[in-house]
Order: structure tokens, then C-alpha cells, then sequence
């Protein structure tokens, strides 16, 4: 009769179990895809970094699925997530105003590197100030990004207007690596770029620095150049990952600060997995000298940008008056990280 019992109880026991682990995958992680999206920048590093180093993967855990898809502008990384084709990722605050002022559907939770646009000219353009660039054509990676804006700021800084003759400044949209070439052969005369972008040229001897990125504004370099964004769906669903996604941007910043030597062959790396190509490690180090990683959010400076955009015509549907980015920024699941919670 014992005997009977035991095998009764064993039986309900591993009942119980499976029923439980059936009901485990439907609420848990286990085919779980998350999307992450970034640019193919250096000022992206600590997701760089988090990628390489697998502080992603470690956080989510081993049955959360990583996809990451690689943009060449941050118009097209606020499109996809608007669109919730990614869940998460690293974007500049220029198209992310305009887009989250559209659809309202996706949120800062993080800092992740201030600066490190620079403006450079071409060599034998005849332009050794500002002002030199009137009659000149500049290029920027695409129509309302964070450089446009900087940009933008800078030539009213210098009593300049944007024209489309040469009564005044030309801006024109390039992707990076275009860029690059458009130089090399003449076709654009300036550009105000994220790096790695501007040391390569400049060590290459197409170009040369005309505006460093601690002058750019606003805030001379200290603006925030990439963010941390989710979507409203995602940290609905997610609020868990989202803060250990946030938890890995911070560990991707505190290895290349302390890591340096190390972190510059990660980012070479992740750089050849996104774009088929790897860059010198000098490059790198350069262009890490550049940037002042940090997760801070600094609204009143994110507030200016939007003006400049608004002022351009790209927020269009509404006043100035009615720019409203309270609840654009979301700082709360970056709080509750620092304090561990």
C-alpha cells in the first residue's frame, strides 16, 4: 500500500512539474525575439561594446533571442521603431524628436554618448572659417538628423543663412561612407559628420577639421548625440529587459572607460559585423577621444534642438507653442537601475 502511495504521489509530483514548465513558456521569455537597432558610428560604442561583450545576451538571459539590424541614418532607425520593426536601440536625438512627435509611441530611457560630430572641410575648397562657407555646399548624413541641426545652429551663430544658390550655405544629404567619396572626388565642399567619419578623412588628407567637436552646438559637444530608445509596446510588455538593456549601455560605457585598449578592437569588430568592414584601431581611439560618453539627458538642450527642427519645417501638424517632450523623456527605469531595484 506504500508502495502504491509513493507511486501515486511520484506520478501527481512530475504531473504538476511538466504542467508547470508548459505554463513557463507561455509566460516567460523562451522564444523571445528582442530587436536592437544602432548606427554605423563610433558615437554608437557602448552598444558596441554591449554586443560584443555580451552584456545584452547576459542580461536578457540565455532564452531571449538577439536581432540587431545595422541603419545607415537616424531617420530611418525612427521609422522602424515607430513602426516596431526593433524593439530598442541607439539613435540621435534630431530624428527622434521629429519622429516621436508623430507617433508618440517611443521613449528616451537613457543617455548614452554626448558629442562627436565634427565639421570638416575639404582641403583644397578654399574654406578656412564659418564663414568661408557661404557659396559652398556641406553635407550631412540625412534631412533633419542631429547633425543638420548642429549645423544649423552653428551657421546662425555666424549671421548665416541655408540657401539653395550661392547666396548662402548648400546643405546637402550624404550617407557617411558617400560622403567619404564625395570628398575624395570633389563633389561636396564640407560636412559636419559623426565620427569615425571626420578622422578618416582627416588622416587620409582629403579633409581638415574647421569646427572641432567640443565647438559644435549646441552646448559646445555636450549634447546628446546618441540616446537610448524603446518603444511604448516594448516597455509595456518588457519593463524587465528594457532596464537590463539599460544596465548593458551602462557596462558598455564603463568598459571603454576603463577598458580602453581593449574596448578599440571590440568596436572594429562590431563595426565589420554591421557594415562588412573593420577600421584601424588609431582611428578609433581618436574618434573615443572625441565623445563624452554618458547616460545623462539634458532636456533643455533636447528642447533647443526641437526648435531648430520646428524652425526648419521638419515638425510640421503643429505650433511652437505645442512642442511638448515631457513625456519623450522617460528617466524612471534609468533611476531605478542606479539604485537597484
Amino acid at each position: 500500500m506504500k508502495k502504491i502511495s509513493f507511486v501515486f504521489v511520484l506520478l501527481f509530483t512530475l504531473v504538476l512539474s511538466a504542467c508547470g514548465n508548459n505554463g513557463g513558456n507561455a509566460t516567460t521569455t523562451e522564444s523571445l525575439t528582442v530587436n536592437i537597432g544602432l548606427l554605423k558610428n563610433v558615437t554608437h560604442a557602448p552598444g558596441f561594446i554591449a554586443l560584443q561583450k555580451g552584456y545584452f545576451q547576459d542580461a536578457f538571459g540565455a532564452n531571449v533571442k538577439i536581432e540587431v539590424t545595422a541603419f545607415d541614418n537616424g531617420s530611418d532607425f525612427s521609422t522602424a521603431i515607430a513602426t516596431n520593426q526593433i524593439d530598442l536601440g541607439f539613435v540621435g536625438p534630431g530624428p527622434a524628436i521629429n519622429q516621436f512627435l508623430k507617433s508618440e509611441n517611443f521613449r528616451i530611457i537613457s543617455g548614452s554618448n554626448n558629442g562627436g560630430a565634427v565639421l570638416i572641410a575639404r582641403k583644397d575648397a578654399g574654406i578656412h572659417s564659418v564663414q568661408d562657407l557661404v557659396g559652398k555646399t556641406v553635407a550631412i548624413p540625412t534631412k533633419g538628423s542631429t547633425n543638420e541641426i548642429s549645423l544649423r545652429l552653428l551657421l546662425q551663430q555666424e549671421g548665416l543663412k541655408v540657401s539653395t544658390d550661392t547666396s548662402g550655405v548648400q546643405i546637402i544629404t550624404r550617407a557617411p561612407a558617400d560622403t567619404l567619396v564625395a570628398m575624395r572626388q570633389k563633389e561636396v565642399d564640407a560636412t559636419l559628420i559623426p565620427e569615425p567619419w571626420g578622422m578618416q578623412m582627416v588622416e587620409e588628407g582629403t579633409g581638415e577639421v574647421l569646427v572641432d567637436w567640443d565647438k559644435i552646438p549646441p552646448n559646445d559637444g555636450n549634447y546628446p548625440l546618441t540616446l537610448l530608445v524603446a518603444s511604448d509596446k516594448f516597455l509595456e510588455a518588457h519593463r524587465d529587459l528594457a532596464k537590463k538593456a539599460i544596465q548593458a549601455n551602462l557596462d558598455g560605457i564603463d568598459f571603454i572607460k576603463t577598458h580602453p585598449t581593449e574596448a578599440y578592437e571590440l568596436i572594429s569588430a562590431e563595426l565589420k559585423e554591421l557594415s562588412g568592414k573593420g577600421m584601424d584601431v588609431k582611428l578609433i581611439k581618436g574618434a573615443i577621444e572625441h565623445l563624452n560618453l554618458t547616460d545623462e539627458v539634458d532636456l533643455e538642450v533636447i528642447k533647443t534642438m526641437a526648435k531648430v527642427s520646428f524652425d526648419a519645417g521638419y515638425i510640421k501638424g503643429i505650433k511652437e507653442n505645442e512642442l511638448d517632450l515631457s513625456k519623450f523623456i522617460d528617466l524612471s527605469l534609468l533611476d531605478e537601475v542606479k539604485q537597484n531595484k
